[in-house]
């Protein structure tokens, strides 16, 4: 059981936190410290619970913290939690400035305790968002992965790796601790009983294209049900068909607890899809989880199509054989700028030992559209419907535009 204190009673939603926790059979409500000592005794003695006169007594004795004070304490009750390792969950705005804001983040962030807020975030006043500390006490991290990419709204920001991503953002979910991609022993290193899900592309596309080992999968299978959390994979540019197989995580043979979907789901339309296993599905009521354009008839009907043809046995081989033809044909080439070519099905990666910007201008001008994964990688992703004769003539064109580059950077010399 979970032992939660209240620090200051100086705003009124303290008194609802209060009587919430004095009814909670999953919570026990320890005490109340605050610096008026006639409101927080008068307080204490209502709800039946310890007054503590000295903030550090009663952090002692919890696990977390609420706290409603006046906002310009909460930097200073905050960073007090968070030094004693108590998980810190405040009612208010956190800080009036953004020093304050990065301080109590980093606090957090260095002794591995959790910071939330029961208010969005405001343009005046920087504040970390999240859901209120729950009485069950389910407090936890959440682990990703080095490379990896998973959007830009905020819960999948805070798992994104680049930190040219984030930053701009911050302070973002607290509690995200990433370990290299693919490096078990690492990852079995972060993830506990502490932590509440584990998340990562089973083939990472803007890191590079870069496939998940399937022994990794299978680990961080067995570390996720052996500590209790949730293992999430992002297939949203590596599932459905792209990699040859319907999912890319199919050749580990581990199943998820959740996996997300979207981009070619409704083939360009505006679509995107969450699977979840019974189980967690089961701990999701009506309107905990949806989106303001999620469900409309016509991406639905669109997205039943297009699932209907990738899942397809003949298609998903046609897409394995066809990717293979291409990663052949580009090894072909034999340029001396090529380091490697790398990929599943039809999510190819050609790692060049110079910057991909001046191949994809080149491209371009030149008809082809291909895209980077980091500054070094071309990424290729045609069309699942992708023929032998357009794979001949990308290839073409890509071949021109090495040996071009090639020649400008031997002459450069």
């Amino acid at each position: 059981m979970v032992k939660i204190g209240l620090i200051s009673l100086a705003h009124m939603h303290g008194l609802s936190y209060g009587r919430a926790l004095q009814a909670s059979s999953q919570a026990q409500f320890v005490g109340i410290y605050d610096r008026d000592e006639q409101r927080g005794s008068r307080y204490a003695k209502e709800f039946g619970v310890e007054y503590f006169p000295d903030l550090s007594m009663l952090l002692k004795s919890v696990d977390a913290v609420i706290i409603c004070s006046e906002n310009a304490l909460h930097a200073e009750y905050t960073l007090a939690a968070a030094r004693a390792g108590k998980h810190v969950m405040c009612e208010k705005p956190l800080a009036t400035n953004l020093d304050d804001a990065y301080a109590m983040v980093r606090a957090c962030e260095e002794n591995g305790v959790i910071l939330q807020t029961a208010f969005p975030m405001r343009y005046s006043t920087p504040v970390v968002r999240g859901k209120e500390i729950v009485a069950s006490g389910a407090l936890g991290k959440i682990v990703a992965f080095s490379g990896s990419f998973h959007g830009r709204t905020m819960g999948a920001l805070s798992v994104t790796y680049k930190a040219a991503y984030r930053e701009p953002f911050a302070p973002l979910v607290p509690g995200v601790c990433f370990a290299p991609f693919n490096d078990l022993a690492a990852a079995a290193a972060l993830i506990s009983d502490a932590t509440c899900a584990v998340v990562v592309e089973p083939v990472q596309g803007e890191g590079g294209i870069h496939a998940a080992t399937p022994a990794f999968l299978r680990g961080l299978r067995a570390l996720c049900d052996q500590h209790g959390a949730l293992l999430i994979f992002d297939e949203i540019q590596c599932g459905l068909g792209r990699t040859g197989r319907l999912w890319a995580h199919e050749a580990a043979g581990v199943t998820p607890d959740i996996m997300t979907l979207a981009k070619p789901l409704a083939n360009g339309l505006p679509i995107g899809a969450i699977l979840l296993t019974e189980d967690v599905a089961a701990a999701v009521g009506p309107g905990e989880h949806g989106s303001t354009f999620a469900g409309g008839p016509v991406v639905c009907r669109a997205g039943e199509v297009v699932f209907d043809r990738v899942s397809d046995p003949d298609f998903l081989a046609a897409v394995a054989a066809n990717g293979e033809y291409l990663r052949e044909r580009l090894r072909a080439l034999a340029s001396p700028l090529v380091v490697e070519v790398r990929g599943e099905g039809l999510l190819v990666g050609v790692e060049l030992k110079t910057a991909v910007a001046p191949i994809l201008a080149a491209a371009r001008q030149r008809g082809l559209l291909v895209i980077n994964a980091g500054d070094n990688t071309l990424r290729i992703a045609p069309p699942l419907i992708v023929t032998r004769d357009h794979i001949d003539a990308a290839v073409a064109i890509l071949g021109e535009c090495l040996a071009e580059e090639e020649k400008r950077l031997t002459q450069g010399r």
